[in-house]
């Protein structure tokens, strides 16, 4: 039982640090990192557009994620993402009169100390009870779906990032064309297929997952089907040789940016609010951040990590998660980092390309600190020469990757209700969504019940 228990990833004691080394586990390092670049096609647009439309400090905000994501790697032993919050990101880029970096920060402390008084007090896991499977992997698919759609416009439509808007339509040819990303995109497809084999080493192998009794008859089947081509492809990282690529090509594209380089890190500035940046930053942008933390960055991503890395289920908690994610921001935000929470769709990423364990965010997360504190803020000007295409490509693996989670749900009713959690988020928003969701289901839970029967007995109880 001992070796089964460890060969299904268990987590021995923490005297003597075989959590730590079950949490950071590197068989296939080249793997886990190339599956830590898998979120940065949500990542990188997102820090570029507040640090050029907003004035959020890109050598601060890189500093604080990278410490950030090494202590996740070491604490729950998954590629847990650290991504910004979209919704105040989307309030602060998109909407007329532009937040104010102490009205971002103020939108991100209020959401944190919601959010972590929830975890602390325990009721996040009366939230995760109430919200039913279906539901769940209705959020999912709306997010990836809404990733995989974003993804498609970065690839064809020339984009620009600073205000998230399309310019026209993309060139087929040329350093940034859409003959780069389709390229690009059969690379991936070719080497990695429909993430199969990423599957089987997580199922059966490194991540202790499903299928314990016969991993060995699974892995002799696997074996026999790989040819050596096929087991040869497996170990290229894609996602790392996509993002290379991309960088070479920021600096083919614009050759001065060498010298709009400077060294040294940004110096942090502290976040000096005012009650007028408390109220709009709370008003505008944390009310219609909160429930999407709540429910994709807490919620979805415990249940996708569960689904994916099993033996870890007991360290990705909802109420460890939504604890992790206050505490990131309610430090971080004070010295101007950008807000940021988990969410399953990095997750899904980073998986996608390749990383089973903690180790991979612990690695993007010593680049990250490197970078930032290496070329601080200046590092934006080789962000905003990568190929967005190539961006696109990245997004939209994890938009794929995050939806084909709700393949599970096979039954009439669980689908009804998945589906029309989308339908509903799609025209409104990812609240409403999953309100009007759990109400459909509870609705569907009480037509199955024997009402007539209840009502009978109920009353020949009162009778007597």
């Amino acid at each position: 039982m001992e070796e089964e228990g460890r060969a299904g990833g268990a987590v021995d004691s923490p005297s003597d640090g075989a959590w730590l080394r079950s949490n950071l586990q590197c068989k296939r390092p080249w793997q886990e990192l190339s599956g830590s670049l898998g979120d940065l096609g949500t990542f990188i647009p997102i820090v570029i557009a507040l640090a050029l439309v907003n004035g959020v400090d890109l050598g601060t905000s890189l500093i604080a994620t990278g410490i950030y994501n090494i202590l996740t790697g070491v604490l729950f032993g998954v590629p847990m993402p650290v991504q910004p919050m979209k919704s105040i990101a989307a309030v602060a880029i998109t909407e007329s009169k532009h937040l104010t970096v102490d009205q971002i920060m103020a939108a991100g402390i209020t959401v944190s100390a919601i959010v972590f008084g929830l975890g602390i007090t325990g009721l996040i896991r009366v939230v995760a009870w109430i919200v039913p499977l279906p539901v769940v992997r209705g959020i999912q698919l709306a997010q990836g779906l809404s990733f995989a759609v974003k993804a498609v416009k970065y690839v064809m439509k020339d984009q620009n990032l600073s205000s998230d808007k399309a310019k026209g339509d993309r060139p087929w040819l040329g350093l940034d064309g859409i003959l780069l990303a389709v390229i690009c995109f059969a690379f991936i497809v070719l080497v990695n297929g429909s993430g199969e084999g990423f599957e089987y080493f997580v199922t059966n192998g490194d991540g202790g997952g499903r299928h314990h009794d016969d991993r060995e008859e699974h892995r002799e089947e696997h074996q026999e089907r790989s040819s050596k081509l096929v087991r040869f492809f497996r170990r290229i990282p894609t996602a790392l040789a996509v993002f290379v690529l991309g960088i070479i090509l920021a600096f083919v594209r614009r050759p001065h940016i060498l010298k709009e380089l400077h060294f040294g890190p940004a110096t942090p500035r502290i976040a000096r609010i005012s009650s007028h940046d408390w109220k709009t930053g709370f008003v505008r942008a944390a009310i219609p951040q909160l429930p999407l933390t709540i429910l994709n960055s807490v919620v979805a991503v415990c249940k996708l990590s569960s689904d994916l890395f099993p033996a870890k289920k007991d360290a990705v908690s909802p109420t460890k998660v939504s604890v992790s994610v206050g505490l990131m921001n309610l430090v971080g935000c004070w010295f101007g980092a950008l807000p940021v929470c988990h969410g399953a769709g990095g997750l899904a990423g980073q998986y996608r390309f390749g990383a089973t364990s903690g180790v991979a965010v612990a690695m993007l997360g010593v680049a990250k600190l490197v970078l930032g504190l290496l070329l601080g803020s200046s590092l934006v000007r080789i962000l905003q020469a990568f190929p967005v295409g190539l961006l696109g490509i990245l997004l939209l693996f994890s938009g794929v990757e995050l939806a084909m989670a709700c393949r599970d749900q096979t039954s009439r009713k669980d689908s009804f209700v998945m589906l029309s959690c989308v339908a509903i988020s799609q025209g409104s928003n990812l609240a409403v969504g999953c309100v009007c969701a759990i109400l459909l289901y509870a609705l569907l839970q009480a037509r199955e019940m024997d009402c007539w029967a209840i009502a009978n007995s109920w009353s020949r109880g009162s009778s007597k």
